[in-house]
C-alpha cells in the first residue's frame, strides 16, 4: 500500500471570511432583503455555514447587527424572527449550547433539562404536569410548581424576548427553527440530497459541501446532557438516524466526484456503527480499491460475509464484489474529466500529532516557501517528514486547489526508491487524468502534469528524496505553486541548478525535547521525575525519533518509573524495535548503504576518535590518508547528514550515529591501528603549539608519530591558542581514551601539553584532573621522572584551587622523586613552587627559604634561565618582606645569556628601575613596587610564562659542554634524563604560577 495514496482529495482549507452574506443552499445567490436592507433568512434559503466568519459566528450574527439593536434588544417585543435568529442560537447536537449576541450563555442542570424538554416538540405547549413529571418524576414535590416558575423566569432572562412563552395551562418554546442546530442541520441535509440527485458535476460539488456543513454541527451525541432521559430518546434516535444518513449521503456524493479517500473514514465510521449494513460495506469497499487498497477492501467483504452468514442472511451482491475485488475485475473508478474542471486533490497526510517546536523553522520557511522550493534537510531521525506535514498544513489554505504529497522512497527498508516516472502516475491519477489519457513518456507526462498545474496554486510535497534527478520532473513550473522537498541528503544540485532554497533541521532543544516526550506521557510524568528525564534526553542525544521511540514506551507502560526507562537506554538495542520504520539502527542503515567505499570506511573508523568533534587533518589521521583524499568522504558524509560541519573545517558526529558507526567498526582490523594515529594527531599538534604559546619551554620528548598522522600546522601563537581554545574537549577526551586503550605514554605527555593552555585560560579544575590521570599513567608505565614531573603539575592545578593541603602532598611527592632520581633541576623548580605554595599561605619567611633553595639547585648545574628566575623570586620574597636592599641587589648578581631573562618578569623589571618606591603598608601582591608616579601593575602573566625556563644553548643541565643540541625528554623506558650525569636532560615547565 503506497503511503501517496492515504488520503485523495479533500474539501478546500477554510476560507477567512469578512462578510456577513448568506449562501443559497443551491447557489450563490443573496437571500432578499429586508426594507431596511439586511438580509433575513427568513425570506429566502437556508445559509449554508461555509460562511461562517473565521472567529467562530454564524452567518449574519455580525458585530454590526448587535451594535444596531444595543445592548437593550430584549425590552423590544416586536423583534422579527430573522432578528432574534440572528441573535440566538441554541445548540443541541452535542452538549446543550445557548448563545446569545455572540456570546455564551451558561445555563444550570436544571435550565438545560427544562430547555431540552420544549426543544424535543418543538413550537409545541408542554403542560406545565408534564414538565413536572418530566423533570422531577417521583421526587416532585409540593412546591414544583413554584421551582417550575422560577426556573422559567431564570430561563426567561437568559432568552431573547418572548422566546418563552406562557400559553396557559403550559409553556411553549417560540424562536425561529433557524435558531437551533438540529433543524439547520435536517433543512440542510434535505436540500443536499436534492443537489446530489441532479447528477451534475457543480451541484453535485455544492451538494457535498452543504453536506459536509451539515456533519460539522455535531459536536458529539445529540442532547448530551438529556441523553439517558426516556422523553428524550425517540429524538435523540430521530437525529442519530439522519446524520447516519447525512454521513452515508455524503460519502456517496464524494465517491460520485472520485474523492475517495475523503470518503473512506466517513464509510469506515459508518460500518462501526453498524456493522451489518450491507450497502455500506459496499461503498466502502469500492472506495478502498478506487484508491487501490485492495487487501483493505477484500477485508472488509469478507468480514461483512462472515458477520452476515452468523445471522442466517445471504448478501449475494457483497459475495459477488468480493469476488471482483479479488480478481481486479472492478471498472476503473475514475469518470472522463475535462482539464479545465479538475478536483482539488489533497494527498496530504494527516497533520502529526506529535509534532512540537520548531517554531523559529517553521517562521522561516514560511518565508522561503512561497513562489520556489524549499529544500528540508537533516539527519536520519531529526523530524523531517513531520516538519514538512506541519507546514503543509500550516500554508494550506495558501494553496486552495490543492496539495499534492508522495513519498519517493529515497531511504526505506525496500531499498528500492520511486522513480519519477511513478510518482507522475500518482499526481496525474489525483488530478483526474484517466489512464487512457496517460502519456508513455516521463517527457511527456511531466509536460501534461506542469500544464495541469499551471494557472493554479497548488502545493507539492516531495518526501525521502535520495537524489535531484528523483524530483527534478516533479517540480512545479509556475511561481504561482511551491514545492517542498525532505531529504537526507544536501541535494547541492537542486540548490544550484533549480535555485531550491535549502533549511537544514537540526536536534530539538532541551526544552522541546521535553515537551515532545510530555506530549506523549504527560507533564505530570515528567515532574515527577525530572532526574530521569535529564537522563533520557542525554541518551536520545534530543533526536526527535529516540525521544519519541523511549515516549511511546513510556506510554505504553505507565507502570514503569522513568527511571527504570532511563538506565535501559544503552547502546542503539535501546531504540530498536519490530517496525523498520521506529528502529534507529534501521533508519541509520538507509544512509549508510548509499556511502561510497572511501566514505563508508572513515564512517566506521570515526568512532574510534571519541572527542565531540574533529577537523579534516584529524579526520586525515584517523584513515591514514592525506586531507586532499579525506575531504570528499568529509563531504559525502556532511552531504548525508551522518556528520554535521557545524563549522567550517570541524565535523560533529552525533552520538547515536557515533554509536553505529562503533558497532560497523568494533571488528574492524583498522580500528587499533586508527585510534593510534589520532591520539598520535592530537599529542603532537598539542606539542606543536605549546611551542609556540610558550617557545622558552624545554621540548617534550615523545615518539614520531605513525605512518599516516597529518599534524595541524599552525601560522603563530594566536593561532596556537585558538586551536587549543577550539580542541580544549576534544584534548581531554583524547586523554581519557587513551588510558582506556593503554597508551599511557600519551595521558601524561598530553597533560604536559595541556598544562600551560588551561594555566592561562584558568581551567583549573582540568588542569587538576589531566594532571592526576598523569599521574596514574606514569605509574602505571613505572617512569619516575614522569611521575615526579605529573605531581607538580597536578600541585599547580590545587594551588589556583586554594586547595594547598593536597597542592603541598604532590609537591613533596615530586621532590622525593626528583631527588630519587638525582634530577637536580627538578628539584630546584619544584622548590620554587613549594615556594609559591608557601607565598599563598602567606608564610613569605618559607618561601624565601625554598626559592633559596631552588637557587643553589639552578646553580649548582649551571641552569642559566632557572637562576634567573629564581633570583626573580628571592627578590620578590625580600620585597614582601620589607627588604628592599637585598631585593634591588639581587638581580644584578647574573649575567651573560640569562642576564635578559632575570627582567622577564614584571616583579624582575619593577626591581631594576630607579626611583621604586613602597606602597604602605602592607600592598597586595603584583602593587608592591611602584616606580614613581605610575600606577599599579597588574598581577603578573600566567603561570607557565612566568615559570618556564630553558638550558642555555650547548649546555646540559649538569651545565657539561657537549655538542650539538640537548635532547629531549626521552621516552618511557630509555633511563632516566634527570639524573645527574645522563646524557640527556630537560626541564619541564615551571607551573609555580608566582611572580618571577
Amino acid at each position: 500500500m503506497s503511503s501517496t495514496r492515504s488520503s485523495a482529495r479533500c474539501p478546500p482549507p477554510p476560507v477567512t471570511r469578512t462578510t456577513t452574506r448568506h449562501t443559497d443552499a443551491a447557489g450563490p445567490n443573496p437571500l432578499p432583503a429586508d426594507r431596511d436592507g439586511r438580509r433575513s433568512p427568513t425570506r429566502g434559503r437556508w445559509p449554508s455555514s461555509c460562511s461562517r466568519l473565521t472567529d467562530g459566528r454564524y452567518p449574519g450574527h455580525s458585530k454590526c447587527d448587535t451594535n444596531r439593536h444595543g445592548p437593550h434588544w430584549q425590552r423590544d417585543r416586536r423583534r422579527t424572527n430573522g432578528e432574534v435568529s440572528r441573535m440566538l442560537r441554541i445548540s443541541v447536537l452535542g452538549p446543550v449550547q445557548v448563545e446569545r449576541d455572540e456570546r455564551p450563555v451558561r445555563l444550570g442542570p436544571q435550565l438545560v433539562t427544562l430547555l431540552s424538554i420544549l426543544l424535543v416538540e418543538p413550537g409545541a405547549t408542554v403542560a406545565v404536569a408534564r414538565i413536572i413529571d418530566l423533570m422531577w418524576h417521583d421526587d416532585a414535590r409540593a412546591g414544583a410548581r413554584a421551582t417550575l416558575r422560577s426556573h422559567v423566569s431564570h430561563l426567561r432572562r437568559a432568552l431573547p424576548g418572548a422566546a418563552l412563552v406562557n400559553a396557559g395551562t403550559g409553556y411553549r418554546l417560540d424562536v425561529p427553527p433557524e435558531a437551533v442546530d438540529a433543524y439547520r442541520f435536517e433543512r440542510w441535509c434535505q436540500q443536499a440530497r436534492g443537489l446530489v440527485a441532479a447528477d451534475e458535476p457543480d451541484l453535485t460539488e455544492r451538494g457535498t459541501t452543504l453536506l459536509a456543513d451539515a456533519l460539522a454541527l455535531w459536536r458529539g451525541p445529540a442532547f448530551a446532557d438529556v441523553a439517558d432521559r426516556p422523553w428524550a430518546l425517540p429524538r435523540i434516535a430521530q437525529l442519530d438516524a439522519a446524520r447516519r444518513a447525512a454521513q452515508r449521503g455524503y460519502a456517496e456524493a464524494l465517491c460520485a466526484l472520485g474523492r475517495h479517500a475523503e470518503a473512506i473514514p466517513q464509510l469506515s465510521g459508518a460500518v462501526v456503527d453498524d456493522p451489518y449494513d450491507e450497502e455500506v460495506r459496499r461503498l466502502l469497499a469500492r472506495a478502498l480499491y478506487a484508491e487501490r487498497r485492495v487487501d483493505e477492501a477484500a477485508e472488509v467483504c469478507r468480514t461483512g460475509l462472515a458477520l452476515l452468514r452468523e445471522r442466517g442472511l445471504d448478501a449475494p451482491e457483497l459475495a459477488e464484489l468480493h469476488r471482483d475485488v479479488l480478481r481486479r475485475r472492478l471498472p476503473s473508478p475514475h469518470r472522463p474529466t475535462d482539464r479545465g474542471k479538475l478536483v482539488r486533490p489533497c494527498l496530504l497526510p494527516p497533520d502529526p500529532p506529535q509534532f512540537v517546536g520548531r517554531a523559529a523553522e517553521l517562521a522561516e520557511a514560511g518565508r522561503l516557501l512561497p513562489g520556489g522550493t524549499l529544500l528540508v534537510s537533516g539527519a536520519a531521525g531529526v523530524g523531517k517528514s513531520v516538519f514538512a506535514l506541519r507546514l503543509a498544513h500550516t500554508v494550506r489554505a495558501d494553496f486552495p486547489d490543492g496539495q499534492l504529497h508522495v513519498s519517493m522512497r529515497g531511504f526505506d527498508a525496500t531499498g528500492a526508491p520511486m522513480s519519477a516516472a511513478e510518482a507522475l502516475a500518482t499526481f496525474l491519477d489525483a488530478l483526474g487524468v484517466p489512464p487512457e489519457r496517460l502519456p508513455s513518456t516521463v517527457d511527456a507526462q511531466a509536460g501534461l502534469y506542469r500544464e495541469l498545474l499551471a494557472q493554479r496554486r497548488m502545493l507539492v510535497v516531495l518526501d525521502n528524496v535520495r537524489d535531484a534527478e528523483q524530483v527534478r520532473p516533479l517540480l512545479p513550473g509556475t511561481p504561482d505553486c511551491a514545492a517542498v522537498v525532505v531529504s537526507r541528503n544536501q541535494l547541492p544540485g537542486l540548490v544550484v541548478a533549480e535555485a531550491a532554497r535549502p533549511l537544514r533541521l537540526d536536534l530539538l532543544t532541551r526544552i522541546e525535547s521535553r515537551k515532545l516526550i510530555a506530549h506523549r506521557i504527560g507533564a505530570a510524568r515528567l515532574a515527577a521525575e525530572p532526574a530521569a528525564v535529564e537522563r533520557i534526553l542525554d541518551a536520545c542525544g534530543r533526536l526527535p525519533l529516540a525521544l519519541a521511540i523511549v515516549a511511546a514506551r513510556a506510554a505504553t507502560h505507565p507502570e514503569f518509573g522513568l527511571d527504570a526507562l532511563a538506565g535501559e537506554l544503552g547502546g542503539l538495542d535501546a531504540f530498536s524495535g519490530a517496525d523498520h520504520d521506529v528502529d534507529v539502527r534501521s533508519v541509520f542503515s538507509w544512509s549508510y548503504r548509499h556511502l561510497g567505499p572511501a566514505a563508508a570506511r572513515l564512517f566506521r573508523l570515526l568512532a574510534a576518535q571519541t572527542g565531540p568533534d574533529l577537523t579534516a587533518a584529524a579526520a586525515a589521521s584517523l584513515a591514514g590518508e592525506p586531507p586532499e583524499r579525506v575531504r570528499p568522504a568529509l563531504r559525502e558524509l556532511a552531504a548525508a547528514h551522518l556528520v554535521v560541519e557545524q563549522l567550517p573545517g570541524r565535523y560533529r558526529l552525533h552520538d547515536l550515529l557515533r554509536a553505529y558507526a562503533d558497532e560497523l567498526g568494533r571488528d574492524d582490523p583498522q580500528r587499533p591501528a586508527a585510534a593510534r594515529r589520532v591520539l598520535d594527531h592530537y599529542l603532537h599538534s598539542a606539542l606543536a603549539a605549546d611551542a609556540l604559546i610558550w617557545p622558552h619551554r624545554d621540548p617534550l620528548g615523545v615518539p614520531p608519530p605513525a605512518d599516516g598522522v597529518t599534524g595541524e600546522e599552525f601560522a603563530g601563537r594566536e593561532a596556537a591558542l585558538a586551536w587549543f581554545t577550539a580542541e580544549h574537549p576534544v584534548l581531554l577526551a583524547a586523554s581519557e581514551q587513551a588510558a582506556r586503550i593503554g597508551l599511557d605514554g600519551h595521558v601524561w605527555r598530553l597533560a604536559w601539553t595541556m598544562t600551560n593552555f588551561l594555566a592561562r585560560r584558568g581551567h583549573w579544575a582540568d588542569w587538576v584532573r589531566v594532571g592526576l590521570a598523569g599521574v596514574a599513567a606514569a605509574e602505571r608505565v613505572g617512569d619516575r621522572t614522569a611521575q615526579a614531573e605529573a605531581h607538580r603539575l597536578v600541585g599547580g592545578g590545587y594551588v589556583r584551587l586554594r586547595e594547598f593541603a593536597e597542592a603541598r602532598a604532590h609537591y613533596l611527592r615530586a621532590l622525593e622523586l626528583f631527588d630519587a632520581a638525582g634530577d637536580l633541576v627538578g628539584e630546584g623548580f619544584t622548590r620554587r613552587s613549594l615556594g609559591w605554595l608557601c607565598e599563598q599561605r602567606g608564610d613569605v619567611a618559607a618561601a624565601l627559604r625554598h626559592d633559596q633553595r631552588a637557587l643553589e639547585l639552578f646553580r649548582q648545574v649551571g641552569h642559566e634561565r632557572g637562576e634567573a628566575n629564581a633570583l626573580n623570586s628571592v627578590g620578590w620574597c625580600h620585597a614582601l618582606l620589607g627588604e628592599y636592599e637585598q631585593g634591588g641587589t639581587a638581580l644584578p648578581a647574573i649575567g651573560g645569556p640569562a642576564g635578559t631573562a632575570r627582567r622577564s618578569g614584571r616583579h624582575g623589571r619593577c626591581l631594576g628601575q630607579p626611583g621604586v618606591r613602597l606602597p604602605s603598608p602592607r600592598p597586595r601582591p603584583g602593587s608592591l613596587l611602584l616606580p614613581a608616579g605610575s600606577r599599579p601593575l597588574s598581577t603578573v602573566g600566567g603561570p607557565v610564562e612566568r615559570g618556564t625556563h630553558a638550558a642555555p644553548p650547548g649546555r646540559d643541565r649538569a651545565g657539561r659542554r657537549r655538542s650539538g643540541q640537548r635532547p629531549p625528554l626521552m621516552a618511557a623506558g630509555a633511563g632516566h634524563p634527570r639524573r645527574v650525569g645522563a646524557p640527556g636532560r630537560r626541564s619541564g615547565p615551571d607551573i609555580a604560577g608566582r611572580p618571577g
